[in-house]
């Protein structure tokens, strides 16, 4: 399948490049995944998971191939951006392009790193973003409906439904809340697809914070109590992370990096947790082959049927498929071996219905 990105979003000096230079601390050779662009801004980053090793190890696999979602450095946004301020224009255009927004929000103090606003309140930042990008939307959405308006006069069936959502999502985007709020049915989403609107992707809230800086969490701060009104409210999905920790630790040995956690107080810099979510709100899953040559974790999107995921291998796999012998990876392990694992009857043979789930392993026969 094609990749999935997600852009990193943020107003200036909030660690958004910080947190891009961190992420792709963790990116794999983009030689693996055909589908990448080579490009600065782009970091193609593997998700962390432990099956995959376990699979390797059961196998004893020449080679490892990691699941892979691409993380795009969006250039800083300013207020005004949605009337070409700034980057204003290319910002709104590079948004258009991924299929998920994770947005940085500064939840730390330090005299050192001056916010753009001079205070910390990172509500206000999302707001600030937000708003760029609900106007954006409006804009479109209104010249939409203005064309839309002469067919409705005239009847159109496909018209009077388009102006129906249209109007549902002028009306959240008036109330100041994202496109993805409104109540688009599963018929309207088609409609709402063809619009290409920034606010119906989905959004992560990353925030960040800085060891050994006053961060709004520990103090149990009131505007981070604001901000995680807002984030349940919206019932929005957040990690928190340190982006600054990968930075000073990168040229330390895995040894000295533990201590010097230890150190700071902090055993985790939260990027694991941040790929992982951003892998889920992809909606995505892994399944896995695995053999001497190679155990490789494929990406699908969830809900895929076995021929459709043989498609993250090849193409040709959706027209000459014929059967698939699916095991799920533990159960695999459980047994020892794949001729024990098919004694049990651990291993079912699924035909082109079966929807392949998080885990499984995979044998394509065709």
């Amino acid at each position: 399948m094609s990749s999935l990105s997600i852009g990193i979003v943020g107003l200036p000096n909030v660690g958004k490049s910080t947190l891009f230079n961190a992420l792709t601390k963790k990116s794999v050779p983009a030689e693996n995944y055909p589908f990448c662009t080579i490009d600065p801004s782009v970091g193609v980053v593997a998700v962390p998971d432990e099956r995959l090793q376990k699979l390797s190890e059961f196998s004893k696999s020449a080679k490892t191939v990691p699941a892979a979602v691409e993380f795009v450095d969006i250039a800083g946004i300013v207020k005004g951006a949605s009337t070409g301020e700034g980057l204003g224009n290319k910002f709104l255009s590079n948004i258009r392009e991924v299929d998920a927004i994770a947005e940085v929000v500064r939840i730390f103090e330090d005299d050192n790193v001056i916010h753009v606003d001079g205070k910390v309140d990172p509500l206000k930042d999302i707001e600030v973003i937000n708003l760029e990008l609900i106007l954006a939307d409006t804009e479109t959405v209104t010249k939409r409906k203005a064309n839309v308006i002469r067919d409705v006069k005239r009847g159109d069936k496909a018209a009077i439904i388009e102006e129906v959502v249209l109007q549902k999502i002028e009306k959240a985007l008036l109330e100041g809340k994202l496109a993805h709020t409104a109540d688009i049915t599963k018929e309207e989403m088609p409609v709402v697809k063809s619009l290409h609107l920034l606010t119906m992707k989905p959004f992560l809230y990353v925030l960040n914070k800085k060891a050994g800086s006053r961060n709004l969490d520990e103090l149990n701060d009131e505007r981070f109590q604001k901000l995680m009104k807002f984030i349940n409210d919206s019932k929005s999905t957040w990690v928190i992370v340190d982006a600054g920790i990968e930075q000073e630790l990168k040229d330390l040995d895995p040894e000295e990096k533990g201590e010097f956690r230890k150190d700071l107080g902090s055993m985790d810099d939260g990027i694991n947790g941040l790929i992982r979510k951003g892998y889920e709100l992809l909606n995505l899953i892994t399944y896995f082959t695995t053999g001497e040559d190679e155990t490789r974790a494929w990406t699908i999107l969830r809900g895929s049927t076995v021929p459709i995921a043989g498609t993250a291998i090849h193409n040709d796999f959706k027209d000459k498929f014929i059967k698939a012998e699916v095991v799920e990876w533990d159960k695999l392990l459980g047994a020892g071996s794949y001729a024990s694992a098919r004694e049990k009857g651990l291993v079912r043979t699924e035909g082109k219905e079966y929807i392949v789930k998080d885990g499984d392993v995979v044998e394509f026969k065709i």
